[in-house]
This record gives C-alpha cells, sequence and structure tokens, in this order.
C-alpha cells in the first residue's frame, strides 16, 4: 500500500492560488481511489488449490497455471491504464503488471491467503528451475557429438619410407671394412686371421658390457678375450681339433676366473660366459677353418659375398615392397618379402661365385649355397635381435657410424660361416 492510502490533510491536492480554497467539487488528492469506490471495491476471488508438483518436475515457470481475475480488479480500472480525474485534466497510470497468486503446497515461498504481493526479484532457486533440464544421458549424447567440418580436408600424404639410418656414413663404413679385407685376404693371409681375432675381442667387450649394464650379469671378459683369440688362431692353425680344444679350456677359465668373487651369481655370470665364448669367437673360427684351403681366399670372399647380398635383397625388396610383417615380436622391421629378397640375391650370388671362383665348383650347387645363407643370415639377424630386445637396446655399440657395433655386422656372418664351411667342403672338398 502507497502511503497516500492513509488520507491527505485538507485542501491537499488544491493546485489553484493559495488564497483561494479547493473549490466546490474539486476532486481532491486523497488516496488514489475514492472513499465509495474503495467501499464498493469487489473481493479478491479465491483462488482454487493447485495440486502439488512433483519434485524436480516443475515447469520452467511456476506460475504458469495460478488463477487470476480476468477482468480489472476494481470498477473505475481499465486494462488499458487507470485515469483519474484533476483539476487540470486526467492523469494517467501505468499499468499495472499482473500479480499472480502461487499455488498452494507446501512450497517454502507461499504466502497467507488476501496479503498483497509485493514485486520480488528472481531468487537463485527460481533461476535453477528456470534453466531447461538435461538428463545426464542427454548430456553424454551431446559431449559425444562431433563437431560437422567446416570444409573438406585434403588427405594427408602418405609418409615416406625412411632407412633408419645414415645411410651414407654405413655405405662409406662398409667400403672400408670390405677394402682391409680383401686386402688383407688376398696379400698375407696371417693378416686377415689377425682381423678376425681384432673382430672378436671387440664383439666379446660390446656383448659383455651390454649384459652387464642391462641385466647385472658380470661374464668374466679377460678370459674370455684370451680364450677367443686363441681360438681363431688355433682353428686357423690345428684346425677343426684345435678349435674345439681352445674352446674347452676359455670354458675352463671362465668357470675359474669367477671364482675369484662372492658366489651370488655364479651360475648365472659362468653360463652367461660359457654362452658368449661359443657365440662370437668358437664360429668366427670357422673363417679361419675355411681359409686353410688352397682357395681359401675364394672360400672366405664367397662366404662375405653371399652374406652381404642376402642382407642387401633383404633390406632393397623390403624397404620396397615390404608388407607382411616376418616376425613382429622379435624385429618388427623384417617381413616376408624381404626374406624372399634375401634368398633371390644369395641363390643368384651363389650361382655365380661357385661357377666362377670356387675350384670345381657348379652353378646348381651355388643355388643351394645361396638359400642355405640367406636362410642362415636371417636367423642369426633374428637372433641378435631377440638378444638386444631382451636387453632393451637397439644397438650393440656405437663403434661403426650407420651400423652400430661390430657385434651388429656380425650377427648374420656369425651363423653363416659353419654353414658355408660345411656345404663348401661337402660340395668340393677341405681343399
Amino acid at each position: 500500500m502507497n502511503d497516500s492510502s492513509w488520507g491527505a490533510p485538507t485542501g491537499a491536492g488544491y493546485w489553484g492560488p493559495p488564497d483561494q480554497g479547493p473549490s466546490q467539487g474539486a476532486s481532491p488528492a486523497g488516496p488514489a481511489y475514492e472513499q465509495h469506490a474503495v467501499e464498493e471495491t469487489r473481493p479478491m476471488p479465491i483462488v482454487p488449490e493447485m495440486p502439488d508438483v512433483p519434485a524436480g518436475g516443475r515447469d520452467q515457470d511456476d506460475d504458469r497455471g495460478a488463477a487470476r481475475p480476468s477482468g480489472p480488479l476494481f470498477r473505475d480500472e481499465s486494462p488499458g491504464g487507470t485515469q483519474h480525474e484533476s483539476p487540470h485534466g486526467p492523469r494517467h497510470e501505468q499499468p499495472r503488471a499482473p500479480q499472480h497468486e502461487q499455488p498452494r503446497g507446501n512450497s517454502p515461498y507461499e504466502q497467507p491467503r488476501g496479503a498483497q504481493h509485493e514485486p520480488q526479484h528472481p531468487t537463485p532457486h527460481q533461476t535453477q528451475h528456470q534453466t531447461p533440464y538435461v538428463t545426464p544421458h542427454e548430456a553424454q549424447h551431446e559431449s559425444r557429438q562431433e563437431p560437422m567440418p567446416s570444409a573438406a580436408q585434403p588427405a594427408p600424404a602418405p609418409p615416406k619410407k625412411s632407412a633408419g639410418r645414415d645411410l651414407g656414413a654405413a655405405i662409406g663404413v662398409g667400403v672400408g671394412l670390405g677394402a682391409v679385407i680383401v686386402a688383407s685376404l688376398f696379400i698375407v693371409k696371417a693378416v686377415f686371421i689377425g682381423v678376425i681375432a681384432v673382430a672378436v675381442v671387440v664383439g666379446l667387450w660390446e656383448l659383455t658390457s651390454r649384459l652387464e649394464e642391462r641385466k647385472g650379469i658380470k661374464a668374466p671378459l679377460v678370459p674370455l678375450a684370451i680364450g677367443g683369440a686363441a681360438m681363431v688362431v688355433a682353428g686357423y692353425v690345428r684346425g677343426t681339433e684345435g678349435a674345439w680344444v681352445a674352446m674347452a679350456l676359455t670354458a675352463l677359465a671362465v668357470l675359474v676366473w669367477r671364482m675369484t668373487e662372492p658366489p651370488e651369481g655364479y651360475l648365472r655370470d659362468v653360463t652367461a660366459g660359457v654362452f658368449a665364448a661359443f657365440y662370437v669367437p668358437f664360429l668366427a673360427t670357422f673363417v679361419a677353418l675355411m681359409l686353410t684351403a688352397d682357395d681359401g681366399p675364394q672360400r672366405v670372399l664367397t662366404f662375405l659375398l653371399l652374406t652381404v647380398v642376402s642382407d642387401t635383397g633383404a633390406y632393397a625388396i623390403g624397404w620396397r615392397f615390404g608388407k607382411h610383417k616376418l616376425a613382429p615380436r622379435i624385429s618388427p622391421g623384417k617381413t616376408r618379402e624381404g626374406l624372399v629378397g634375401a634368398v633371390t640375391f644369395a641363390m643368384a650370388a651363389g650361382a655365380l661365385c661357385m661357377q666362377f671362383l670356387i675350384d670345381d665348383g657348379a652353378w646348381w650347387q651355388g643355388l643351394l649355397l645361396g638359400l642355405a645363407v640367406a636362410a642362415s643370415a636371417t636367423l642369426g639377424d633374428l637372433g641378435e635381435s631377440m638378444i638386444k630386445r631382451d636387453l632393451g637396446i637397439k644397438d650393440m655399440g656405437t663403434l661403426l657410424p650407420g651400423h652400430g657395433g661390430i657385434m651388429d655386422r656380425l650377427d648374420s656372418l656369425l651363423p653363416t660361416a659353419p654353414v658355408v664351411w660345411l656345404l663348401l667342403v661337402i660340395f668340393v672338398g677341405a681343399g
């Protein structure tokens, strides 16, 4: 209610000169409505009770269904506004906003019937109910929707195949090693035996170092290095018998050398030592055995050429056409197409070498020799890949740029040496 509804003093609402009173019949200011109009005002109609709204099911507008009188509340009120006569003309009031009754129920905002409703600002609770309700399922569905592309994006270019190594450095190092080997092989055989012994010692150092770094296995390097070099020399001087005797003595030296340290891990260390003695120097001794024949340099050259050609064919064909993995758990880079390339290249090279390099050799023997070399070189490569994967390393060393270490070049040569030696002895004799 306004303060003016309590009445006004006599003479209120007179706008004329002060020495004249209000004229007869003038409308006093007083309350907004005449006294007789207030007495004749109709009572507020009773709003019927509405059913309780379930929790969480309230509409966006809580007073949408509230009842109110359809006509003006007062006799002198019109829908477009309220007019009051005054001495200076009609006075217009703005139309009042419709007032709504809250439905009766358990609402905490319910007011007694007949109480005057004051305009209220929306409370946070009301604002919350005015927000459209979204179920968790709908929200999850909307979050999973992917935005539509604004324009067609060009397909990404396929990645280029990479060799994975510095090809220039690898070729340069390979050519340099080949020159040293060929020169020592055809000039002085003893020098080539020294090259084999040095490669064996360096390979043993790389292998034992990686075992200790990655697994904590301490294979004794000193007896392995001495016994490995002696094994190669014994095989060249005394043949197969000398190689076997040197191998047995090297294994015994490993067992004795490890006794100078605490017994913890003894069996593990000596087992790794005996394995290293067989894997590196003993297999390399078969190269020295091939050199003892009359055409020894040609046999060693055939062995080296077939192994290198097999690796090159596998790399070239696999890099260009490889799609089907050969052994993905061991060496993901090797493919079946690469194996076919290795066999094809090795068989062709074997036929040529047996026909033109080996005395009394035949081309068909070269085909069999090339097939065996491709198989043994691939298995040797996979075997070393298995060791490196178990150790969690990519290369055994970094001595040879573009290649890794010495053992990374001996992986296919070592198991191929006894195969070539045996087949040559079968085909053309020991020489």
